[in-house]
């Protein structure tokens, strides 16, 4: 059990062990400041490298504790050197979850409330911050690391880790029974389509025709739920684009981890604390078309960007991609034009669907179902206009009939619809031909079946 943990549980164990706690808890707080006083501009010299800082730190700490007096037994004293060294030098007691590969995000409801996503499930952990304080610090800590603020004036803020993992803060006054913290954690070894495959989030077949739509400039629309996994498909799609074309990728906070050779990376400034300097996601979609770019990546569209999204797209940047919250294609359509509308022009719902339909070609579609897994459960073309009406046609479908396993798994995969997709014509047109085995549904359940004799 920490040291955080005691503190908590110190009124529960008796009038001594609380004394001792409340000793413990002062202890900690003031050999805490006085490294922050010693070590001081030393914690942010660039010029040390990590090991270098770590000892320095744990050099400082270590004479710190030789002028106390307060008595520590080794292993109050163990946990004590690690809990001020992760406060310092990382991010306290969330740090052993920000290292545990199992976990995907850490949500922090108050200091002494704190759960981790294992395998798309949510599990509360048995680690606290001491108190409002505390929490409150490490936050702090974390958006100033990339030059952003959170106050009362401005409660509210998106960052993210020195990693790049995805970092939402919520302070007082709009947080109530404590800050909130959302840590959405960065793959240190990003996704390929090869693990996509291997979880069953697409097929061989999936994955194949997604990378000729790629590599042939269609422009794509990522849609899904929250934490369904549209950005980490967005960085597996955008690892098709050919080595020699120039990307331009825009994000509020940086996610995108792209390997290509030309790839310039654009993210948004919040106002400062005058409220003056915003320079929003529209602003840099905006900019990038002067910068000559083959690709334009936005990480999302949430606002009246998606109106000069659309113009990029409609007007020779062809192969671009973004992501939008939506719950299946349709809808996905539905909100582009809600979108759209945002940007303050008062344009015709059939101009703006005129604008959609020519511009987009496909949509993929995640889901995270309730087993705890994220599937891509449709793959559908934008076909044009039937009167006032885009029309979808489903290339691809998830096989919900396949059913579940004993412990609950969806056993269902990605296949065609056996419908040949009507950009099959500007796929070939750039050199792309996609053969009919590829929308045969029952030739790939064949092949599928003969794999398992062999």
């Amino acid at each position: 059990m920490s040291l955080y943990q005691r503190l908590q549980e110190g009124t529960e164990t008796g009038p001594v062990d609380n004394a001792r706690n409340n000793a413990l808890g002062e202890l900690r707080h003031r050999v805490h400041g006085s490294l922050i006083e010693e070590l001081g501009p030393v914690l942010y010299d660039k010029r040390l490298t990590e090991d270098e800082l770590r000892k320095k730190v744990h050099d400082a700490l270590q004479a710190a504790l030789a002028q106390e007096r307060t008595p520590l037994s080794a292993a109050d004293r163990t946990q004590l050197i690690q809990d001020v060294s992760d406060d310092i030098l990382g991010y306290g007691p969330i740090d052993k979850l920000l290292r545990d590969e199992d976990v995907s995000e850490i949500m922090c409801n108050g200091p002494d409330q704190i759960f981790a996503e294992r395998s798309g499930k949510l599990v509360l952990e048995d680690v606290n911050f001491a108190d409002d304080l505390h929490l409150r610090r490490i936050i702090d800590k974390i958006v100033a690391q990339v030059g952003r603020r959170i106050d009362e004036s401005s409660p509210l803020c998106d960052a993210r880790l020195l990693d790049g993992s995805r970092v939402n803060a919520v302070v007082a006054p709009l947080a109530v029974g404590g800050p909130f913290l959302t840590i959405r954690k960065f793959a240190a070894d990003p996704l390929r389509i090869d693990d996509l495959i291997r979880f069953g989030t697409l097929s061989v077949h999936a994955a194949r025709f997604l990378q000729a739509c790629i590599v042939g400039k269609l422009n794509v629309l990522v849609s899904g739920g929250t934490g369904t996994g549209k950005t980490t498909t967005l960085n597996v799609l955008s690892s098709f684009i050919p080595d020699g074309e120039r990307i331009v990728t825009v994000e509020d906070a940086k996610e995108l981890q792209l390997n290509q050779e030309h790839v310039l990376s654009l993210e948004t400034r919040p106002p400062n604390i005058e409220g003056k300097g915003e320079i929003t996601i529209r602003d840099l979609v905006k900019n990038s078309l002067r910068m000559r770019p083959d690709r334009i990546v936005v990480g999302e569209c949430r606002s009246g960007e998606a109106l000069d999204m659309l113009q990029a797209m409609n007007t020779g940047h062809d192969g671009s991609l973004t992501t939008l919250h939506a719950n299946n294609p349709r809808d996905s359509i539905s909100r582009l034009e809600t979108l759209v509308l945002m940007a303050g022009y008062d344009l015709p719902v059939r101009a703006i669907r005129e604008q959609i339909a020519s511009a987009v070609d496909c949509i993929v579609q995640l889901q995270r179902l309730r087993d705890g897994s994220r599937r891509i459960t449709h793959i559908s073309e934008v076909a044009g206009m039937e009167g006032d009406i885009i029309t979808l046609q489903d290339v691809f479908l998830f096989d919900f009939g396949a059913g579940v396993d004993d412990q609950g798994r969806f056993m269902g995969q990605l296949k065609p619809t056996g419908i040949r997709p009507k950009f099959a014509e500007k796929l070939a047109d750039n050199g792309i031909k996609l053969g009919p085995e590829m929308f045969a549904p029952h030739a790939i359940g064949e092949q599928q079946q003969s794999r398992r004799k062999r």
